[in-house]
């Protein structure tokens, strides 16, 4: 017999004035795992985690936790009774409050019950010392780290995040991120996070479920999503690229970097040929000669440098290609500032190109 899932949602439909804004979502969590909602601003995240918490009610579709129904269109569990915590993007700690106050807030019993579980919560946040300081005292981090103590106080059977780390100063969301995951590891919840970030979504998820127009395009390990994109789209939300069309002759298309295998596509048909900066090749012109051919690289495009810039950890150099003015970028680590004009040749790795049909 299969172990349901810690969360499981089947199906969910959701709509605003005739727009679908959830349209048939449907995943699995399991105890102990991260699972990421990933997607632009208005695709639909946060109104599923808002289904989950029990705010807002789906159109159809079912949520299980641990294999027992919580709602569907005929039957709600109560929100404040599903097990499922919920950590805000603002933290929401009760200003009138202490610490000590705020974590024990949601737990019940009287204050010998909790008592031990809020010190050895404050204690994992590392937060002891503050433990009778009131939310103004402390610095944005702080805040985000009781109220990360807070959720888990009542140990929920699953943690809804909506951009818990948005609020954060940049140099200091890396440490609190890595804090964060640890605890809820040790926890053993399962989590379901929503952003915008797709680093945040790489360093915390142990699944990304990309979302698009109220769809999941694709799920999967980040390894996978990253290596392996479902389309153009889902290629260009982790990183920038670089997109090369052609026309499919012969199960063919020719490019300035040579001809790339596109089979099952009918002849005619477009196609993106899309290659991250990282993965250009470059080299330096030597006389009009480039490198020969070889199987890795393909063959080797002259083009000419628009601009460098430096980075700080690798710079990015714009190309066109001559001829045809096709502008590609590279990134390449460290220092590498070649002036505008320098002829240099480019090749594509072909095990990190990824070929699309157009449209």
């Amino acid at each position: 017999m299969t172990t349901p899932a810690r969360l499981e949602v089947r199906h969910l439909i959701r709509s605003f004035d005739r727009l679908r804004v959830v349209n048939d979502v449907s995943f699995r969590i399991e105890a102990g795992e991260v699972a990421c909602l990933l997607g632009p601003s208005g695709c639909g995240k946060s109104t599923i985690l808002r289904i989950v918490a029990g705010v807002d009610m789906q159109d159809s579709g079912s949520i299980h936790v641990d294999g027992r129904l919580v709602c569907d269109t005929q039957f709600r569990i109560p929100p404040e009774r599903r097990a499922i915590g919920m950590m805000f993007q603002d933290f929401a700690l009760f200003p009138h409050l202490p610490v000590s106050e705020n974590v024990a807030f949601g737990l019940p019993g009287g204050h010998a019950a909790h008592r031990d579980r809020v010190a050895e919560l404050l204690d994992r946040v590392r937060m002891s010392r503050h433990r009778d300081s009131f939310p103004h005292e402390l610095s944005g981090g702080e805040q985000q780290r009781i109220a990360l103590a807070r959720a888990l106080a009542p140990r929920p059977r699953v943690l809804l995040m909506d951009e818990p780390f948005s609020g954060l100063d940049e140099r200091l969301r890396d440490g609190i991120r890595d804090d964060t995951l640890s605890l809820l590891k040790d926890e053993g919840t399962a989590v379901l996070l929503v952003t915008h970030e797709p680093v945040e979504a790489m360093r915390m998820a142990d699944q990304i479920l990309l979302m698009r127009a109220g769809r999941i395009v694709q799920q999967g390990a980040p390894y996978n999503l990253y290596n392996a994109p479902v389309d153009r789209q889902a290629a260009a939300f982790f990183s920038d690229i670089n997109v090369l069309t052609g026309r499919v002759r012969g199960a063919l298309t020719d490019t300035p970097f040579g001809e790339f295998l596109t089979p099952g596509l009918p002849d005619g048909s477009e196609v993106e040929i899309v290659i991250r900066p990282q993965h250009l090749r470059i080299d330096f012109d030597r006389a009009g000669q480039g490198p020969a051919p070889t199987t890795e690289n393909g063959t080797a495009a002259l083009a000419r440098v628009v601009r460098a810039r430096y980075l700080g950890r690798e710079s990015l150099v714009e190309f066109a290609t001559d001829p045809g003015a096709i502008g590609l970028s590279a990134t390449v680590p460290g220092v590498f500032l070649p002036p505008a004009g320098t002829p240099m040749w480019l090749m594509l790795r072909r095990d990190r190109v990824f070929v699309f049909p157009r449209g």
